[in-house]
């Protein structure tokens, strides 16, 4: 696919930032020796709400939602006279995070606050727009902490509630939080159209490098038919190069397979395991960096240690999922020890193993509906594999597509 078909509209029609010019700006030492972080969300009421000054608002988030003392933002702006909260919109997973993947809470009314509750889940478009209609709101915010991968789908979540938006006639703030992997890079393929579904809409990178404010700014710029009126309010004291630990911020799990930051570091590559039959964790306390199925012994990590992949090691591991694939069995296969997250590629490392486990274990294949190239984004990396690449040659194959994506990146990035 080629990426110079995009039409870029600019940075006026990708929404404003709310924040201290187009960079972060510096704040204070937290304690732990990280700096002092301070969300979207924390920077929007210490500006007394004004934004949403005069507007009936709805809130797209889930548990992530939260201030730096671990209250959850829906709670807090119901208890404040000064923004008219009215209605909020739960993702997959539901906002209070009750539902496994793939599942959602459904409408209700929330005990804690009595505020009605819709569901985003599987919903976009027309559909969507009816939702924010019929649920009286003039602004839709979203707060919701990202694991920085193409194919986490809450940044279709987010996509998905602009196009509403903007068919619904509603303004759409963002309030961001960081990437906690970094934004130093974007990596990996870039999808192709022909592969969009609700973990890949449009044509981005693997690992995309972007917080969720500047993917707003992206989707609204590049993907949007009609842009949504967009506000964006910016972190402050969050560098590109700083990883989730630097922030002082407390983690809550976005989703319950993504326990903990060590887990997003791995996930944009090891995710890939999803499409393929061995387990990719879940069921497990270490998720996405726990891999493996009946069969599988030590040649894995073995031919994986071989690959001299930077910044990780594999250790020979077994274990037994409690749910999801191999559910009550005990399999053979990796533990991703990273040790050195500076030079660590994720996805780099997500098609190493993936080459490894076909070349060390003749049971190995693909899932039957080739869910792979849904979350690869083409055909390209399973049929590659599939003639015997090895990784260099799977993954130089997306160069081309990865530099005019970022390229067209940089032009929405808010931090240094």
């Amino acid at each position: 696919m080629n990426l110079s078909s995009l039409s870029r509209r600019g940075l006026l029609a990708a929404g404003g930032a709310i924040g201290a010019g187009a960079v972060a700006a510096p704040s204070a030492v937290a304690h732990g020796g990280g700096r002092r972080v301070r969300t979207g969300f924390e920077r929007l009421a210490a500006d007394g709400y004004a934004p949403l000054a005069g507007q009936r608002v709805g809130v797209v988030t889930n548990p992530t939602g939260i201030t730096s003392d671990v209250r959850h933002i829906v709670d807090v702006m119901h208890a404040d006279d000064r923004v008219d909260l009215v209605a909020v919109f739960g993702p997959e997973h539901g906002f209070r995070g009750t539902a496994q993947a793939g599942g959602s809470e459904g409408r209700y009314d929330d005990p804690a606050t009595g505020l009605p509750v819709y569901d985003t889940y599987l919903k976009s478009g027309q559909p969507l727009a009816d939702v924010f209609t019929a649920s009286g709101v003039d602004t839709v915010v979203f707060d919701i902490q990202d694991a920085g991968a193409r194919f986490y789908t809450y940044i279709w979540t987010l996509y998905d509630c602009m196009v509403a938006a903007a068919l619904a006639g509603k303004r759409f703030v963002v309030l961001d939080r960081p990437n906690p992997v970094t934004g130093r890079a974007a990596l990996g393929p870039v999808l192709d159209r022909a592969f969009a579904t609700f973990v890949g809409r449009e044509p981005i990178a693997q690992a995309h490098g972007m917080t969720v404010a500047e993917l707003a700014r992206l989707f609204n710029g590049e993907f949007l038919a009609k842009p949504v009126e967009l506000a964006t309010v910016q972190v402050s004291g969050w560098r590109r190069r700083d990883f989730f630990d630097a922030t002082g911020l407390p983690w809550v799990p976005p989703s319950p397979n993504m326990p903990t930051p060590d887990t997003a570091l791995v996930y944009s590559g090891t995710c890939l395991f999803e499409g393929t039959n061995l387990s990719e964790g879940r069921g497990t306390t270490r998720p996405f960096e726990l891999l493996g199925a009946e069969g599988v012994d030590r040649r894995w990590a073995e031919a994986a240690n071989a690959l001299e992949l930077p910044g990780v090691r594999f250790r020979e591991a077994y274990f037994a999922p409690t749910f999801s694939k191999f559910q009550g069995k005990t399999v053979g296969g990796v533990q991703v020890h990273v040790d050195d997250r500076e030079v660590f590629d994720p996805v780099r490392t997500g098609i190493g193993l993936l080459v490894s486990a076909k070349r060390s274990w003749s049971g190995f294949a693909w899932r039957p509906d080739n869910w792979i190239d849904k979350l690869t984004g083409s055909t390209r990396v399973r049929t590659l594999i599939d003639a015997g690449a090895d990784t260099d040659e799977v993954v130089g194959a997306w160069g081309a597509d990865l530099a005019a994506f970022r390229a067209v990146r940089k032009e929405y990035l808010l931090y240094r």
